[in-house]
Formats: C-alpha cells, sequence, structure tokens
C-alpha cells in the first residue's frame, strides 16, 4: 500500500505544476475541543416563581420559571487560537504552501463541529417554536391577558437562550467557512504564480554546462553513496544476512520481468480457445490486465533485494523506492498500446485503423511510457541533489520536445480515425467527436508547449505536456472499460444483438465518464482539497425556503416517496385484480375508483416523503403566487384537460369499452388518463381525443347506459310501386331478424315523394347496437334478394335497364343471359 501511494503521488506531480504535498495533522494546540458538557438539571420538583412579567397588567399571575437542560457547548477558545494564526498566515506572504495546506486541515475540522453545533437544541427549538405559533401573535389594540403574557415571555426567553450556542455556532462558521475559501484563493495563487515563473532559457548555451553539471553531480552522488556505504561493516553483515531472501527476490524479479509476458499472452489464448466466442475478448481483457500485474510484481521483489542490500543512499533508496512508479507508466503504455492497436483483426480494436497506423499507434503509447518514465527518474534525482534552475530547465527541455513530437502525431492519428466512415455503423458518431476533438488538443499541446519551454516557461510547458498525455490514457482507459462493460453483459445476455443495443452498459459507461471527471480535474492541476470542498458543499445542499436542504435529505424523499408510490401500485393492483371484480360496479366505475386511488396514494406519499425529508415549502408560496398568472395563462390548456379528467373519472358519462362518438370522431373508449382519453376507431387507429372535448362538446355514448339502439335502413322505389306490397316486404324482413326487438315492434315509414322515387325508411330496434353493420348488412342482402323476386325496382332506372335486357334476351332466344334476379318466374299452376 506504500508503495501504491507513492506511485500515485508521483504520477499526479507530473500532471500539476504544483508540488504533490504531504497532509499532516495539525498541531495540538490547534484541534479543536470542547468544554466537559454540563450535568443536566433537573425539571422535576415544584416550578420556581418569580413576580409579573415585565409590562404586564398590575396583579397579573407570576412567571413560571422552566429549567431547561443545558447542552454542551464548543470550545471558542480554542477556536480562536486556531482562527487568529490562519488569518495571520493566510495574509503573510512568508506562509509555505505546506503551512497553508495544514492550517486549511485544522480550519476544515473546525468547520465541521461548528456545522454540527448549529444542530444544538434543534429539537427543543421546534418545541418552542410550535408553542409560541399556537399563542398566536400579540394583540396590537387590547392588552394580552396577563397568563397568556406571562407564558409567551417564559418561552421566548426559553427560545432565547436556547438559540444562544446556534447563533454563536453559525457565526463561527461563518468565519471558518470564508478561512477556507481564503486559504484556498491563496493556495491557487501561488499556483497560478508558478505556472507564470521565467525560468532559464534552455535553449541559451549558457546554461547547459549546469545541466552537465547536474548529470555528473547524479552518477557521481550514486557511485559515492554506494562505495561509502560498501565500506561499512555493519552494512556488509546485513548483505551477508540477507543475501538468501535477496537470491530469491531476485529469482522472481528476472522470471516475471522476463518471462512474465509471454505466460500470460499463452494463458489468454488458452482462454480464448476454451471459450465460447462471447467470451472470449472478455476474458481477453481480464487476463491482459496481468501484464501490468505480474511485471509490476516482478519489479517489487527487485526493488525490495535492492533494499535489503544495504549498499545504497539516499539518492538510491529514493530511486530505488520509485522504481514502481517509474516502471509503472512503461507497463501501462505497452498494454494500453496492445488493447488499443492490437496486431490482430481490426475487429478486435476500440479504434478502427488500418494496421500500418495501428502499428504506429503501438509505438507512440509505448514512447509515451518511456517519456514519462524518464521524467520520474529525472524529477526524484534532480530534487534530491537540489540542482539549480538552469540545470532543470535544460535537462527538461528535450523531453517536453519528444512529448510535444509524440503527442502531435497522436493528434494526426485520431483525427484520422474521426474522420473514419464505418460502413456498418461500428464507429459510433460521440467516439468520433470526442476523440477528434482530443486529437486537435493533442496538436495544439504538441505545438504550444515545447516553444512555450524554449522562452523559459517550463512550468507552463511541463502543465500541458504531461496532463495532456494522462488525459489520452484515462480517455483510453474508458473506451477499453465502455467495451469490457459491453463483453460482460453480451457474456450475461448471451446474445450479441440484445448486448449491442440494451440501455444498460451505456447507463454504466455514463456513469463511469462522469466517475472520471475527478481524475481529470487532478490531473489538470486541481487540488484533493478543492474537491473535498465541491463535495463539502454539495452535502450542505441549498436554502429552500426556511429550510436548507442536503442531498441526504433528498434521496430521504426520494426514498419515502418510492416506498409510497410502491405501495400505492400494490394497492392498486389488488382492487383490480381481487377487491373490485367481486363487487357490482361495471368495468368503468372500477377502472374509476383505481385510478383514483392511484391519485390519492401519490399525494399522499409526496405529503409524507416531504414530511420525512423536512421540507418546510411556506417559503415558496410568495413565488408560486408571483408565478401562478403566469403559469394559469401558459398551461390553462393543460389543467382544463386535467380537471375534465377528473370529472370525467367522477361522473363516469362515459367508461373504457364504451362506443361514442365525438365529433367526427367515432370509436370505441380504450383508456382515460387524466389529460385525455384513448379512443380507438373501427378502423383500429388510436385517436388522442383531450378530456375538454369530452366536457364541452357533444357526446354521443351508443353503450354507455343500454345496449340497445335504433337501426334506420332507407329505401327507395320508383313510382307506380305499390306501397302496401313493399310495406309488407320490409315487415316481413324486420321480423325475420333476430337481433330486432318485437316490443316496440318494427315500423315502416313511407316519408314521402322525392323526384321520380317514393322515399320509405324500415325502423328496427337492436338488442345490441355493436351489431348494427352487420344486421344493416344482412337486411340490406334480403331486402335486394326479396325485391328482385317480387320485380320490385329501387329507382325509374333500375326498372328500365331491367327492361332493356329483357329485350335483348329475347331478341337473343336466351333468357338464361339475364341475371337470376332479372330472370322470369314461372307462374304458379
Amino acid at each position: 500500500m506504500k508503495v501504491l501511494w507513492r506511485i500515485v503521488a508521483l504520477l499526479l506531480c507530473l500532471a500539476g505544476s504544483a508540488q504533490a504535498q504531504d497532509t499532516t495533522t495539525p498541531a495540538e494546540a490547534g484541534t479543536p475541543a470542547e468544554s466537559t458538557p454540563a450535568a443536566p438539571i433537573d425539571i422535576g420538583g415544584a416550578p420556581k416563581t418569580t413576580g409579573a412579567a415585565p409590562g404586564a397588567a398590575p396583579g397579573a399571575a407570576p412567571v413560571r420559571t422552566v429549567r431547561i437542560i443545558r447542552t454542551p457547548t464548543l470550545d471558542y477558545a480554542a477556536w480562536e487560537a486556531v482562527a487568529l494564526p490562519a488569518e495571520e498566515a493566510v495574509a503573510s506572504d512568508e506562509t509555505t504552501a505546506e503551512d497553508l495546506e495544514k492550517l486549511r486541515v485544522s480550519v476544515v475540522e473546525w468547520r465541521e463541529k461548528l456545522l454540527s453545533g448549529q444542530n444544538v437544541n434543534a429539537t427543543r427549538i421546534a418545541t418552542l417554536q410550535t408553542q409560541l405559533t399556537a399563542l398566536g401573535a400579540a394583540p396590537a389594540d387590547v392588552p394580552e391577558a396577563a397568563e397568556t403574557a406571562a407564558r409567551r415571555a417564559d418561552l421566548e426567553g426559553q427560545l432565547t437562550t436556547l438559540r444562544a450556542p446556534v447563533l454563536a455556532a453559525e457565526a463561527a462558521h461563518s468565519r471558518a467557512n470564508a478561512l477556507v475559501g481564503e486559504i484556498d484563493r491563496a493556495l491557487r495563487e501561488r499556483q497560478a504564480n508558478e505556472l507564470l515563473k521565467l525560468w532559464p532559457m534552455p535553449v541559451n548555451p549558457a546554461n547547459w554546462p549546469a545541466a552537465l553539471g547536474a548529470m555528473r553531480d547524479v552518477a557521481v552522488t550514486l557511485y559515492d553513496e554506494t562505495a561509502r556505504a560498501a565500506r561499512w561493516p555493519s552494512n556488509r553483515v546485513a548483505f551477508a544476512n540477507n543475501l538468501p531472501l535477496i537470491v530469491v527476490y531476485l529469482v522472481i524479479a528476472l522470471a516475471l520481468l522476463w518471462s512474465g509476458r509471454d505466460w500470460i499472452n499463452r494463458l489468454v489464448a488458452r482462454l480464448q480457445q476454451r471459450t465460447g466466442v462471447r467470451a472470449q475478448r472478455l476474458w481477453g481483457m481480464l487476463a491482459s490486465l496481468a501484464q501490468i500485474i505480474v511485471p509490476m510484481i516482478g519489479v517489487v521483489a527487485l526493488t525490495e533485494a535492492l533494499l535489503l542490500t544495504g549498499m545504497i543512499g539516499l539518492l538510491g533508496r529514493d530511486l530505488t523506492e520509485a522504481l514502481p512508479a517509474i516502471f509503472l507508466p512503461i507497463l501501462i503504455g505497452f498494454w494500453l498500446g496492445g488493447r488499443l492497436f492490437p496486431q490482430g483483426e481490426m475487429a478486435d480494436s476500440v479504434l478502427f485503423l488500418t494496421s500500418e497506423h495501428r502499428a504506429e499507434g503501438r509505438v507512440l503509447t509505448s514512447s509515451f511510457g518511456l517519456l514519462l518514465a524518464i521524467e520520474i527518474f529525472r524529477a526524484i534525482s534532480l530534487n534530491r541533489i537540489g540542482s539549480s534552475e538552469a540545470a532543470v530547465a535544460v535537462l527538461s527541455f528535450p523531453i517536453l520536445v519528444i512529448a510535444g513530437f509524440l503527442l502531435m502525431r497522436v493528434g494526426r492519428l485520431l483525427r484520422r480515425y474521426s474522420q473514419f466512415d464505418g460502413a456498418d455503423g461500428s464507429a459510433p458518431v460521440y467516439r468520433l467527436r470526442v476523440l477528434g476533438l482530443f486529437g486537435r488538443a493533442a496538436i495544439f499541446i504538441g505545438l504550444i508547449a515545447p516553444f512555450l519551454a524554449a522562452v523559459g516557461y517550463v512550468s507552463a510547458a511541463r502543465a500541458l505536456v504531461f496532463p495532456g498525455i494522462l488525459s489520452l490514457a484515462l480517455v483510453c482507459a474508458l473506451f477499453l472499460a465502455q467495451q469490457l462493460i459491453n463483453d460482460i453483459y453480451m457474456a450475461v445476455a448471451r446474445d450479441d444483438e440484445e448486448g449491442q443495443q440494451s440501455l444498460i452498459p451505456v447507463l454504466v459507461s455514463f456513469a463511469l465518464s462522469l466517475a472520471a471527471l475527478p481524475v481529470f480535474a487532478l490531473i489538470w492541476g486541481a487540488r484533493v482539497s478543492d474537491l473535498t470542498e465541491l463535495w463539502t458543499r454539495f452535502r450542505e445542499g441549498f436554502r429552500l425556503g426556511e429550510t436548507q436542504i442536503s442531498p441526504t435529505d433528498f434521496l430521504l424523499f426520494v426514498a419515502v416517496f418510492a416506498i409510497g408510490y410502491t405501495l400505492t401500485r400494490l394497492f392498486q393492483g389488488a382492487l383490480k385484480s381481487t377487491i373490485l371484480p367481486k363487487t357490482t360496479l361495471d368495468r368503468g366505475g372500477q377502472n374509476a375508483i383505481a385510478v383514483g386511488v392511484g391519485y390519492l396514494g401519490i399525494f399522499i406519499a409526496a405529503l409524507i416523503a416531504i414530511n420525512a425529508a423536512g421540507l418546510d415549502l411556506s417559503g415558496l408560496a410568495i413565488v408560486a403566487g408571483a408565478l401562478s398568472v403566469g403559469i394559469g395563462f401558459g398551461l390553462q390548456t393543460i389543467v382544463s384537460n386535467f380537471v375534465s379528467g377528473i370529472i370525467l373519472l367522477i361522473e363516469r358519462p362515459i367508461s373504457e369499452g364504451d362506443w361514442i362518438e365525438v365529433g367526427t370522431v367515432q370509436g370505441i373508449v380504450k383508456a382515460i388518463s387524466v389529460r385525455s382519453t384513448r379512443i380507438q376507431t373501427f378502423d383500429r387507429n388510436d385517436v388522442i381525443v383531450p378530456n375538454s372535448d369530452l366536457i364541452t362538446g357533444r357526446v354521443t355514448n351508443w353503450t354507455r347506459f343500454t345496449l340497445t339502439g335504433r337501426l334506420i335502413v332507407p329505401v327507395t322505389v320508383p313510382y307506380m310501386t305499390d306501397t302496401r306490397r313493399v310495406e309488407k316486404l320490409l315487415l316481413d324482413i324486420a321480423e325475420a331478424q333476430p337481433m330486432a326487438i318485437l316490443n316496440p315492434p318494427p315500423i315502416v315509414a313511407f316519408m314521402g315523394f322525392a323526384g321520380d322515387v317514393m322515399n320509405f325508411e324500415l325502423r328496427i330496434i337492436l338488442r345490441d347496437v355493436n351489431f348494427l353493420v352487420p344486421v344493416r348488412s344482412e337486411i340490406n342482402h334480403a331486402i335486394a334478394q326479396r325485391f328482385a323476386e317480387a320485380e320490385i325496382d329501387f329507382s325509374q332506372a333500375h326498372r328500365e335497364l331491367r327492361l332493356q335486357m329483357a329485350e335483348e334476351a329475347q331478341l337473343h332466344g336466351s333468357e338464361s343471359a339475364l341475371p337470376v334476379a332479372m330472370q322470369p318466374k314461372d307462374e304458379p299452376s
């Protein structure tokens, strides 16, 4: 774990311009302390009484004094001992960044204490406020009753006493909060000054001897320290005693470093042969991580072996302990290159490039890892010997120039990928845009950073180059993680198509990307304290009315509301499936009750959740009143439909399953919601009708209260037709229809004359109006057949056509050519 923390600290040191500082605990004098809690005072026994309240009427009842329990308070003297030195240190330019960080830790600890102190006596204060609210406001015109005035004065006195430590904690917390902000501002200003610092120009030949001297000093220091340590007898004895263990560590290190990658490659090949197609990429990704872990174990073994020799000095120990941090970028660079730009088929690659470009990508990513390792070695060695600024600038310049060149090449490679147009849609648009943007940024950094370093802004160039490299590595790692998530989901789902189209991997990848944002911030120079401060602000929440809303309150609200919503849905399901079907209510009434219970349950769940979270929404009354006019105009249609939906559910003029006609729409009601009603037409189309149209418009409900309905069939016959005969035929047809009701009986109405025809209407009451169309069709068939048999025509044109066809048939001597309905009938003998 110690080695891991050193690795993380060294990598983050490359990303920002500010040097990583160890966090230490504050001095003993500055640690927050609390006074010893006072013993609670007993409130039992007979109450003490004093004189009448000031301002009360003569003869008023004495005031009852209630002895309250005193609560422990914070030691504000200790807080002053921390706050005053911190304010002086912030104002002084001589305070180092390390001291400011230590002071900040102490102030933040006190701020947490003071924040907790604001909740002292919260329950008792709420109780007293409730009692004062129950008393109401004091009358302004008439004197208040003596007993009420005394009670009010007693409660206000207790409330003032209880609020005193809360007000003190609020004031001290505000001071601590401001002090933390001042410390952060001072640290950011120093960080900015470090970035803008002008170093000696590395391109100036006058500064080159200092760099050569620094390199010589590093070599000489390593040699002298090793020789000096070897001359000590105690070191030689320790070396002899540790020699067997040293040999074991060296054997392990050489075996893992020399053959570890080959072992892992063979293991990956075996796993892919034994698994299916879906799991090959998954196991390949998981097993390839061992290409970092196994060699790192070898590096740690090598580090332990070198430390056990005892033949190294201070500089050698620093470099030896940093070996894991030096080798880690190299291993990660090789691993990322192999995963992003594989040597195999293009389908196994995250970035769809040609084989030549993938080979270039492997070289570039490996070079980045080697370059980071060299930079770590340079920073440790030069810091230990205390090299001059000229030496640091000159020795950093070649690394920055090479890094800039590599960034430009990588940027060109990413831009080439962003222009890739996969015919099968294998390259998502968002990935193309993101990598294209990072490619342009890499090219810009690669161009500007060497120029800045050449003119002397070495810190600024370093703050651009190394965060750029680490950002590219992090983005590529995110792409690999997203691919791993997709592979895991496809292996679990056992369906490649479902896994690729599922929403779950997308949401997990999105959450992973959000979680990587703090890492990006640390890479680009943000301090850990900056992120913790953001988290503190987030936890404190925001003020809504008179209530401070924190994320925990919001989560509590969501949890309670979710429980209430779930119980409401379960109760609705029980109503629909178990309780309501056993009642005498029709289906529409059952649905109305179920929907009403659902809305009532949601409303009650919201009230309980608000009460559980402690939200005070009274402060929103003024805002709601100001917005009500605008909302009324903007949402009047929605509100009208909502109210109409409630009226429909209560009055139930229509229900699900009814056949209705509203305007030009006619069909079956399928669903009634609070905003609209869904009607399925007889063409099997769904029409959404606003509820306000059903309330304010004219609606015909064919099946709401009874299924019986009247069918009207119009019939026309030409002049000279026997009307009584037509009437009898139509009545016979109506009485023969099974769906017709005989009480009241069907009627045939002679409606009048129009042109050369006479109009009749056959009016029938049907048992079930839902069969209106098929019954109309059957009656029309029967009319056509019976009228043809009776040689009754429907119009004068129909009669002329029949006579003309009969004459033509007689001329050709074939009556069989006539339609069956027009063939002459044999007279009965």
